[in-house]
């Protein structure tokens, strides 16, 4: 372990949207390899860590904020990753303030726990190759590895194989959650029963990207999970096609739901349509270029 640095740190971890997903086939191991393009975007959870303490403890915002058993949360689960690589007991005090809905599509927790991998790092002044980093992101859960590299990228395996790609054209986000949430396993195994054959959508995706084409990309957005998430919740397919009647370029749904997201092109068009959204949770958003940032290290 390298030298300590400072008493805490504070992070900002970024939630993703897929432009495209698409679904290659069943892997061996019970996953399944995908083609994806991913954009950070600027929803975020914070995250703040504090040396000290018996050994780990997690404090959640607002309170009552529904994060699964502790021994299955994702922060939890980078510090225990991070423990047994280093051989050291890394004491910390973790508060979480969540923005990030659970349950989306929008990998929160794989955001939280790259916030946390990387908070660690620089807390503990931890030196960690890139090939370590990258086998305790995985050990953790498939989209850490891009929560923690962020901006615009193909993921390939099983989304942990990544290629940058060139930054989106500037453009707004509208969000929207049903009620609602799917387990992400469901959603692959009903997918698996229908034998649905793999879209196209990355290769438009991507072209429009490096055209840097707005109207493309919102045009050619695409996910193989949609059709088998809107059978078990109707409400996204609902959202999607209201996102699309209040103006927007394009709508598509993110990961396997139950998120979707429109593309406009000005902010005030953003605003004014999610204004005109009904649901749990609604918000207005744009691309970033990192996964993870410092907001202050003391």
């Amino acid at each position: 372990m390298g030298a300590l640095t400072g008493d805490s740190v504070r992070l900002r971890a970024f939630a993703k949207i897929n432009y495209a997903l698409e679904v290659r086939g069943r892997r061996p191991d019970g996953y399944h390899d995908i083609r994806s393009v991913m954009q950070s975007i600027s929803l975020a959870d914070e995250v703040e860590i504090e040396r000290g303490g018996e050994s780990f403890d997690l404090h959640v915002e607002p309170e009552g904020t529904e994060i699964g058993p502790p021994e299955k949360n994702t922060i939890y689960r980078a510090w225990l990753a991070l423990c047994r690589l280093t051989g050291d007991d890394l004491p910390v005090r973790v508060r979480l303030r969540k923005r990030i809905p659970a349950g989306a599509g929008l990998a929160g927790g794989s955001a939280d726990a790259a916030a946390t991998l990387a908070g660690l790092g620089e807390l503990f002044g931890l030196r960690l190759d890139e090939g370590e980093v990258r086998e305790l992101a995985l050990r953790v859960g498939a989209d850490v590895s891009f929560c923690l590299a962020g901006g615009t990228a193909l993921g390939e395996g099983v989304g942990d194989i990544l290629a940058p790609l060139p930054s989106s054209p500037a453009h707004y986000l509208v969000l929207a959650k049903p009620e609602r949430s799917t387990d992400t396993g469901a959603v692959y195994r009903l997918h698996d029963d229908l034998a649905a054959r793999p879209g196209n959508y990355v290769r438009s995706v991507t072209d429009a990207l490096r055209a840097e084409d707005l109207a493309a990309l919102a045009r050619f957005v695409g996910n193989d999970l949609a059709s088998v998430t809107e059978k078990l919740v109707p409400e996204v397919k609902v959202l999607r096609e209201r996102l699309l009647d209040l103006g927007a370029l394009g709508a598509g749904m993110t990961g396997s739901g139950t998120a979707v997201y429109g593309i406009f092109e000005t902010e005030a068009e953003a605003r004014s349509a999610a204004g005109s959204i009904f649901a749990p949770f609604v918000a207005v958003c744009e691309p970033v270029t990192a996964g993870v940032e410092m907001l202050w290290e003391g």
